[in-house]
């Protein structure tokens, strides 16, 4: 048999679909998958709950995808208009824009697709009601914590953070069409969950925000108040999530998994305000230590949520 050589692809030909996957990276990567992830964690259980069982398939992905090209366009936004300081920190300047790989404009456009795709998606295969609370917080996210609380307050992640609690709602009326108490009580679970969360990382990542001048807390309080505003919050997020036992009826694992998230999660608050007493060096704070846990926590809780309603 007679062996015949394959073409091999010259070099133009590989750094070309080389350069071609590093764009592609690059677009999906100012969509920050990582937060649509944590996003869509606090909508789909909230779909099963809403429907004391399985929600239909054709439901949860449509939800699912318009989700996606929701919290995609918020995050491209962000990215575009803070492109100055994200080139200038240490965490943020390998991201696509600082590096240029892709133009403002084109990404502007992009996220633009993503809107519009969002609310076509979200308003003609699950409801309108569910499609105006997210483009209600993709507008909350841009224009009020990227451009007006971000880098003017300290509290921006506080009521910026509030962009980030509606996927409770947008899980809840895609089943129902309609709010009620059991989607705000989750609301405002994540409400008070996110500073806590965000203020530990921010904790880590303090020099660079100061560096470009953004008023985290960490930045302008020492690592003692950060602590205690952290046990604070902590204690109210923990005490809103057991109202949902009362007030939702939930089954028996809903408040059981509650209260051991809640316990392990306050005990490792009060440990990181005990270290953060009399010490600023973060290698003693280990602030990265309650943000992974945090990030286990709301994962966990709203498991149970979803498979409450299923083991009853």
């Amino acid at each position: 048999m007679t062996h015949v050589e394959q073409p091999v692809p010259d070099l133009d030909q590989r750094s070309d679909r080389a350069s071609m996957r590093d764009v592609i990276s690059a677009y999906v990567s100012l969509t920050k998958p990582r937060v649509i992830e944590l996003l869509l964690l606090t909508t789909v259980p909230v779909m099963f709950f809403a429907a004391q069982g399985v929600p239909g398939v054709g439901l949860v992905a449509a939800t699912v995808v318009g989700g996606i090209f929701s919290a995609g366009s918020a995050s491209v936004f962000n990215c575009v208009y803070d492109r100055d300081i994200d080139e200038q920190m240490r965490r943020t300047r390998r991201r696509a824009l600082p590096r240029h790989v892709v133009t403002p404009r084109a990404a502007l456009i992009f996220g633009s697709v993503l809107a519009v795709l969002s609310v076509v998606v979200l308003g003609f295969f699950v409801n309108w009601l569910s499609a105006g609370l997210s483009l209600a917080a993709n507008a909350f996210y841009v224009f009020v914590y990227t451009m007006l609380l971000k880098r003017r307050t300290t509290q921006n992640i506080v009521w910026g953070g509030i962009a980030g609690c509606f996927p409770t709602l947008i899980g809840w009326t895609a089943v129902t069409n309609q709010v009620s108490w059991e989607p705000l009580i989750l609301f405002m679970v994540v409400f008070f969950w996110t500073p806590p969360h965000t203020w530990a990382l921010a904790l880590r990542y303090r020099e660079d925000y100061a560096q470009v001048d953004v008023p985290m807390l960490p930045v302008v309080k020492s690592a003692r108040h950060v602590g205690g505003q952290i046990v604070a919050y902590s204690w109210v997020m923990v005490a809103t999530s057991l109202l949902m036992w009362p007030l939702a009826s939930t089954g028996w694992l809903y408040p059981v998994a509650a209260i051991a998230l809640g316990a392990v999660f306050l005990v490792q608050a009060h440990q990181l305000h005990a270290r953060a007493k009399g010490t600023e060096d973060l290698t003693k704070i280990r602030p990265m230590q309650l943000f992974h846990s945090s990030n286990l926590y709301l994962s966990l809780l709203f498991v149970a949520l979803a498979v409450d309603p299923l083991i009853r």
